[in-house]
């Protein structure tokens, strides 16, 4: 039906019609992305659950400050060391703290981890008939599909008390994992004609650990993949009530409206390119350098990525992408965190060379807008450049980049969702200036 006259005709009058004047956000002086113009995001709220700090203010002023990311008023560099300190996982005990807002003792941490292991496994003949017989090209589509019908094997969906709040949001931390590893296997089988792998999730060995446990066919992963996968996870989990997906839960939570369809909403979020699609479109972008220039000669790489910037090269968009962010100035702290891990990785692996074609697109990035811009042009790396290097070196398949960030970031919309629901009984529903042309009603014989 796309090639239907009428759809063409439609089509032409849909995309003017839908267009409105550039012009008049500066008349109305407008927050186009709710941000205001010097770049910061218009205040919508309050939260406790983790804050972004990337830039300072000063009368008005913005000026460029070193990244930091908080959860729960703990820097995440000291949550990172401390359980990295102890040889410890760290996700499950961030998914702790971000929901209770305090860090669990150790009886606490063990007592949560086989509350979660609990709950991993899908209801009865959900993965037969909601996964296996209706398969998706998509893993993302797939969760968000499975989100939305948990709700009717949920007894008491709708549900708003504290304690089914709770439950909702631990079952769904814990199920995540689950499903996106039997919709990669689904798609893998029904479009990709692979074997079909269906394991169960395995207690004691953690979130990252049945993800590489559920993704693999001989279930065989090394204790540094789990902790790399586990770091990914950490980092990933919150990022302030301001990112796309976790506005989005404040936004369908003030409605008053179920669990299951307040994160659905934040999935359909975190699929999009410019949020958490965005490390695919790192790893497509080096791709596409490597056909075109030889990315060990700078030169090469340098002049190829100002051809991506000036959007002569890759898709036209004139992005580099893992390459500056909405929020950060001078540096990413994840970002900070994460290549450190991966350049380890890298060696343990036998892949310092495609590490270092990452860590030159950063620094060559950062020299071409120098050069273009002037000393005070700050673009620095963001978590998507090196998450989607990791997980490549991982054996992780591309399908499941984005629906990783899902597993971590649920446990941020679960916070982000019930801080809502029991801190402001408003619901969000902000302005938008109607730019309409009057016009009259005219008989249909007269049109």
């Amino acid at each position: 039906m796309k090639d239907h006259p009428l759809v063409n005709q439609l089509t032409a009058l849909a995309a003017i019609t839908n267009r409105i004047n550039p012009e008049f956000y500066h008349k109305y002086n407008l927050k186009r992305g709710l941000r205001n113009e010097n770049g910061t995001g218009v205040m919508v709220g309050l939260t406790q659950v983790s804050s972004v700090v990337g830039y300072q203010l000063k009368e008005g002023v913005k000026y460029p400050a070193p990244g930091r990311l908080y959860y729960r008023g703990i820097e995440i560099n000291e949550l990172v060391e401390g359980f990295s300190s102890k040889g410890m996982r760290g996700f499950e005990e961030t998914v702790y703290l971000l929901i209770f807002g305090v860090l669990p003792t150790a009886g606490e941490l063990e007592a949560f981890n086989e509350l979660l292991d609990a709950m991993r496994r899908l209801p009865d003949n959900f993965t037969e008939n909601m996964i296996l017989k209706i398969p998706s090209r998509d893993v993302m589509n797939k969760l968000q599909r499975s989100v939305l019908v948990l709700y009717s094997q949920d007894p008491d969906p709708d549900d708003l008390s504290v304690k089914n709040l709770l439950v909702q949001s631990l079952y769904l931390i814990a199920r995540f994992p689950t499903i996106i590893a039997y919709g990669y296997q689904a798609k893998a089988h029904y479009f990709d004609n692979l074997s079909l792998h269906i394991h169960s999730p395995q207690a004691g060995i953690g979130t990252a650990g049945n993800i590489l446990h559920m993704i693999r066919p001989d279930n065989r992963y090394s204790r540094t993949e789990a902790e790399i996968l586990d770091l990914c996870l950490v980092l990933h989990a919150d990022h302030g009530g301001g990112n796309n997906s976790s506005f989005a839960t404040h936004v369908v939570s003030s409605s008053g409206t179920d669990t299951y369809s307040a994160i659905a909403a934040a999935v359909g979020c975190l699929k999009g390119p410019k949020h958490g699609g965005a490390n695919i479109k790192v790893s497509q972008m080096v791709a596409d350098i490597k056909a075109h220039c030889d990315p060990r000669d700078p030169g090469a790489l340098k002049a190829y990525l100002r051809k991506i910037l000036e959007g002569e090269a890759f898709d036209g968009r004139g992005l580099i992408y893992g390459m500056g962010h909405a929020v950060y100035t001078m540096s990413d702290v994840r970002a900070r965190i994460l290549k450190d891990k991966a350049r380890k990785l890298a060696q343990e692996k036998d892949c310092l060379e495609e590490f270092e074609l990452y860590a030159a697109i950063e620094a060559l990035t950062q020299e071409i807008f120098f050069e273009v811009k002037g000393p005070k042009a700050l673009i620095p790396a963001n978590v998507d450049l090196y998450s989607g290097l990791v997980y490549q070196m991982l054996d992780i398949p591309q399908d499941l980049f984005t629906p990783i960030f899902a597993v971590a970031r649920v446990a941020g919309w679960c916070a982000h969702r019930m801080e809502q629901l029991l801190s402001d009984e408003k619901i969000l529903r902000p302005a938008y200036q109607s730019v309409a042309v009057k016009k009259i009603y005219s008989d249909i014989d007269l049109r």
